[in-house]
């Protein structure tokens, strides 16, 4: 039995490779979306030949949204499941100082996200069905001076994914968000992240598919982040300003 697509966009990612992995063993055909897509394709056969499944290239660049529409209407069918892990931390000193570098982190963390996403939904509206998965972040939770530029871009990002599945959930389509905390990536190598609070990509791409098999709303991939967070939130903005964090 058929069970349908996948599309992974930011698929070049440590976390979107293994959501490639976690769905294909299960059986979904994949569709790797990613700039420079062709440089994927020894990730493709081995998806291919481990699994069984049909995976396709796709070149996507989730900053030209303008772009975003022929993207899906080109794509072989329209995915049954879409999961967006686009982002760029950038550095918060450089992102304070530059409003191009700020620019370049929010766009990446929210503006093309959003665009894609939203572009995506309508599809799936029209077609009445699907699921839409958005990696964010615990750091649009509350503002920090440690990452405050991508906390920001990911709060909206969070609000956006918020309002679309309060949008489409009449609309048999269910949206994800998932607020990893610290993932072991290529884009954390060199910070000292503590062991306990730190996931692995297969461990984000586990808690997806459990997710979306289950229609999840939002869902934290290490439970103590939920603690942590409703924590912080609680704390009073007069003595959180004077917190290092």
């Amino acid at each position: 039995m058929k069970k349908g697509s996948v599309l992974i966009l930011g698929a070049r990612s440590d976390i979107g490779m293994a959501i490639a992995h976690r769905f294909a063993q299960a059986g979904y055909n994949i569709q790797l979306a990613a700039r420079q897509a062709s440089s994927l394709d020894d990730a493709r056969s081995d998806l291919q030949v481990r699994n069984s499944v049909m995976v396709t290239l796709h070149e996507f660049d989730a900053l030209n949204s303008q772009s975003h529409e022929a993207f899906v209407t080109t794509l072989p069918a329209l995915p049954l499941i879409v999961v967006c892990t686009v982002g760029f931390m950038g550095a918060q000193k450089e992102n304070a100082g530059n409003m191009a570098s700020a620019s370049l982190v929010m766009r990446s963390n929210f503006e093309g996200p959003a665009s894609i996403l939203g572009i995506l939904a309508n599809h799936f509206e029209h077609r009445g069905s699907g699921t839409l998965v958005g990696v964010s972040s615990v750091a649009g939770e509350r503002g920090r001076a440690s990452n405050y530029v991508y906390g920001a871009a990911k709060a909206g990002y969070t609000a956006f994914l918020s309002g679309l599945r309060n949008r489409l959930s009449r609309h048999n389509i269910n949206v994800v968000t998932v607020l990893p905390g610290f993932v072991d990536t290529k884009m954390t190598a060199g910070m000292q992240l503590p062991k306990l609070l730190t996931a692995q990509p297969a461990h984000v791409a586990d808690a997806i598919f459990v997710a979306v098999t289950q229609g999840k709303n939002t869902i934290y991939i290490k439970s103590i982040w939920r603690l942590i967070m409703a924590v912080i939130r609680i704390i009073p903005e007069t003595l959180f300003k004077r917190m290092t964090l």
